[in-house]
């Protein structure tokens, strides 16, 4: 005698896609506090991968020219070494040189909306006052004393040095890297694991290198802009603005109107217009020209998951986790593409050996 079953259908599918969601949440879960837990070793070698598909182009370019791959991946990472080098020590130099005086302008013109809106003004003159602490307290380096601080620059050098050795590795091995995934990986799913791995990879590679394109690109208009209209920290301004590319939307926003907010306070209202105008311009060129050109076709992300995506990395490691947030989405991103396309190929016939029937 058949039994009835004690809920419906679809109360029972309803069921079962609840507890895979819980199911993949408790994963997810589990595997952000381990990535907490282990930070000192999960951060470089997430730089490391970062920079791997940065330049990989660069050390399969060596390799076809003829050079031995150790020796591809060393000279790689003397290029990173050379060029990061130099562009932190430009950025770094451009902002001290001019830091005091992006902060005094940011200061007059908080005096100036002050005169005219109030609290908004205050508010605003009150966070340049307090510019270099904000900093130092949402960047997590506030130092409490000259050890505290010596021990935090320590950190900083370890993990860079961690993240270039782990990349010369990741790049002499990247022969290797579809051999041991399916070393993992049990023999039926190899194929799968190869692909959304190569799949992720491409993802990540193509926001790497698409998103430091656009970066140099924003960084010389609004500096060759600044220039032009002769605001004040021209150079730091435009070094903000390259560095501010790397978090999408929310970096543009700020380098934009910190750049706008200094020209307004030095040069008037007119000067602030025109500075408003090339920045825009700049944004409208990024976004409607540059963006779909350069990353349509390798990162094809909702701008709403990336604002829900740099809001999380925010709230579990601040900057680093901004900075961090969008490769690894654009990387869930191109898994979840390819396990769409496969799911919707249909199942696949496993190959066989030479050996078997």
């Amino acid at each position: 005698m058949p039994t009835t079953p004690l809920l419906p259908e679809p109360a029972r599918r309803l069921a079962a896609w609840c507890a895979v969601v819980l199911l993949v949440t408790g994963v997810v879960a589990v595997g952000v506090w381990l990535c907490m837990v282990f930070k000192t070793a999960v951060t470089p070698a997430l730089l490391a991968l970062l920079g791997t598909a940065l330049l990989g182009p660069l050390h399969r370019r060596l390799i076809r020219l003829g050079v031995n791959r150790s020796l591809a991946a060393a000279l790689t990472c003397l290029a990173v070494v050379a060029v990061v080098g130099g562009a932190a020590y430009v950025v770094v130099s451009a902002l001290v040189e001019t830091g005091d005086q992006i902060v005094a302008s940011l200061k007059q013109a908080g005096q100036d909306l002050a005169e005219h809106f109030g609290a908004a003004g205050t508010s605003l003159q009150d966070l340049a006052s307090n510019a270099k602490g904000l900093l130092a307290k949402f960047g997590g380096t506030a130092a409490s004393g000259v050890i505290t601080g010596l021990s935090v620059v320590g950190e900083v050098l370890a993990a860079a040095v961690l993240a270039l050795l782990l990349m010369f590795f990741f790049l002499r091995d990247s022969d290797r890297a579809a051999g041991a995934l399916r070393s993992f990986a049990p023999r039926a799913t190899g194929d799968t694991v190869e692909a959304m791995a190569r799949r992720a990879y491409r993802a990540v590679e193509g926001y790497m290198r698409g998103t430091t394109f656009i970066a140099v690109i924003d960084a010389v208009c609004i500096t060759v802009g600044l220039l032009v209209l002769r605001v004040p920290g021209a150079v730091g301004l435009g070094a903000l603005v390259f560095v501010g590319a790397y978090i999408p939307y929310l970096g543009a926003f700020i380098s934009g109107a910190v750049a706008v907010l200094v020209a307004l306070a030095d040069r008037g209202w007119v000067i602030g217009l025109w500075t408003l105008g090339v920045v825009l311009a700049v944004q409208v060129l990024e976004g409607h020209v540059l963006q779909p050109a350069i990353q349509s076709r390798t990162v094809q992300m909702h701008p709403a998951a990336v604002l829900l995506a740099l809001t999380a990395g925010a709230g579990v490691a601040g900057i680093l986790g901004m900075l961090l947030a969008v490769p690894l989405t654009a990387a869930v991103s191109g898994i979840l593409s390819e396990l769409r396309n496969r799911y919707e190929a249909g199942p696949q016939p496993t190959p066989t050996r030479p050996d078997q029937p």
